[in-house]
């Protein structure tokens, strides 16, 4: 990647905590889509298709976070829990 199609700070600490920040809006922002999908009752295979990882991977994730905030989940057979 050359300086000139994507400048970094000068200073490589800079660079990261950009990184490390990043990472913290993009985990924010799947939380909120993924709740938002969740309470619109989309399915796990659905929203795990939409992030491009797998069921497990999404519902290993998010299941907990969605549960304490009162997100009523879908089961296998389609009931809302």
């Amino acid at each position: 990647m050359s300086a000139a199609k994507n400048p970094l700070p000068q200073e490589p600490a800079d660079t990261l905590a950009a990184v490390v920040a990043l990472r913290r809006l993009a985990d924010q922002l799947e939380d909120a889509a993924v709740e938002q999908a969740m309470r619109a009752g989309w399915s796990w295979p659905q929203v795990s298709e939409a992030l491009g990882v797998t069921r497990q991977a999404v519902h290993k994730k998010h299941a907990k976070r969605l549960i304490a905030a009162g997100v009523k989940l879908r089961r296998r057979g389609g009931e809302r829990v």
